[in-house]
């Protein structure tokens, strides 16, 4: 019976569509987005609508210190580790309704459709939502996963300043009140996670293909330059006598785009951020900061990515005459799912009539830092046009329903009957 086992893809969509509601953003074109920057109040709107989902649900809900809130649904075997689902609900300032939300809601659609049909798991099934996944206030990305699998001493997290306005993460957990009481890095591991996502770029959609199984996610390293030089006077100073960071930074963004190309494969970098002092029109600027985002499924080819880069830095500051400081903002190795999760989801989705492709992840998700304790895996759903992070992100009703299906067999399989 629990073979022929299926979501209701309606009610799945009618949450995404609520929760994607808080902290709306409308596109001129019709477009449907969400801002909810992490700790923010919106975020706070955010978590008191899936918590109340979860409770409404009767799971049993808790929230570390760090704010990661977990909800479980008891296995008949009380000595049983929870099959694990989730993934996060705050965005960046441009978000979409899917990214992040599609795994939370997901898992509450797992979990509702088992108590529908009365089917009570050996292991208990947990929904989790993550702490500060996107990255985009508090640094580094991931952060509420790291502290969870103990990566992160939460007295660090709790110390993080965020970067637009300067509040302490710790802070501003109390004041959405979500400073939990339950102690973190987690005492007991999950039997498995399972982790379904967009697949936030284009290679779904292209290949016409409907589940993605994810082997790994790429190795990350962020890096965030203060490039120093002489603020003068843009039509009376010489080109020759300048020590302009404005240039510099322009040499950097086009030197990491070669420096991508040259080494092929999946090595990718993007410069992100970027912010001139004092940012007019008619002055060479004194400062200028600005991020730098290696990325590449290798660690070894990764560490000669970043090598290149460090070069390129130094020379460019000794021919210019300025001074470049650097702050590593996140840098994770590259991480393999474990082998019998990504075969069972691929088997799952054949089974239930999908075509599948094996492919590595080019963002970074909390299952990255969850396979460092468990045995984890993802599932892919296509992003139409490749569109994440971005207003306009949008993924077809059936594949959400899916890439749902799909999960729900797993976690059956993986929790047992």
């Amino acid at each position: 019976m629990t073979a022929e086992l299926r979501v209701d893809g309606d009610r799945l969509w009618s949450r995404l569509a609520a929760l994607g509601e808080i902290g709306a953003v409308h596109g001129p074109n019709g477009e449907r987005g969400s801002a909810r920057l992490a700790l923010t109040d919106a975020d706070r709107d955010g978590r008191d609508l899936v918590v109340s989902w979860m409770r409404d649900l009767g799971l049993e809900v808790s929230i570390d210190a760090v704010g990661n809130v977990v909800a479980v649904r008891a296995g008949s075997d009380p000595a049983a580790a929870p099959v694990m689902v989730g993934s996060h609900i705050d965005t960046v300032r441009t978000g979409g309704w899917f990214d992040g939300n599609l795994g939370v809601l997901g898992g509450l659609e797992v979990v509702e459709t088992l108590a529908q049909h009365g089917i009570v798991t050996r292991h208990p099934v947990a929904v989790a939502f993550f702490t500060d996944e996107e990255g985009a206030r508090f640094q580094p990305d991931m952060l509420g996963s790291l502290v969870y699998v103990g990566g992160m001493a939460l007295e660090d997290a709790l110390d993080v300043r965020a970067a637009d306005d300067g509040a302490r993460l710790g802070d501003e957990l109390a004041r959405i009140g979500y400073a939990g009481g339950v102690p973190c890095p987690t005492a007991t591991a999950p039997h498995a996670y399972f982790e379904l996502h967009v697949e936030q770029g284009p290679v779904l959609e292209d290949e016409d293909v409907t589940i993605g199984v994810v082997t790994g996610v790429q190795g990350i390293s962020w890096t965030e330059l203060t490039i120093t030089g002489q603020s003068a006077h843009a039509g009376t100073t010489p080109m020759r006598l300048r020590k302009d960071p404005g240039y510099v930074a322009a040499a950097i963004t086009t030197g990491v785009r070669a420096i991508a190309h040259e080494m092929g494969g999946t090595q990718v970098a993007t410069v992100g951020r970027c912010e001139f002092v004092p940012n007019l029109v008619n002055v060479v600027p004194s400062t200028v900061t600005m991020t730098v985002d290696l990325r590449n499924t290798d660690e070894w080819l990764l560490q000669q990515a970043e090598a290149v880069f460090e070069a390129l830095c130094a020379q460019l500051a000794r021919e210019e005459g300025v001074t470049i400081s650097r702050r590593q903002l996140a840098r994770f190795e590259p991480v393999e799912f474990h082998p019998e999760q990504v075969d069972l989801i691929e088997a799952t989705a054949q089974r239930l009539g999908h075509s599948t492709k094996r492919m590595p992840s080019g963002a970074g998700h909390d299952a990255q830092m969850l396979a460092r304790v468990c045995p984890t895996a993802m599932i892919f759903v296509p992003s139409v046009n490749g569109l994440s992070h971005n207003i306009a992100e949008y993924t077809h009703p059936e594949h959400i329903t899916a890439g749902a299906d799909v999960l729900l067999q797993v976690v059956l399989a993986a929790a047992g009957i």
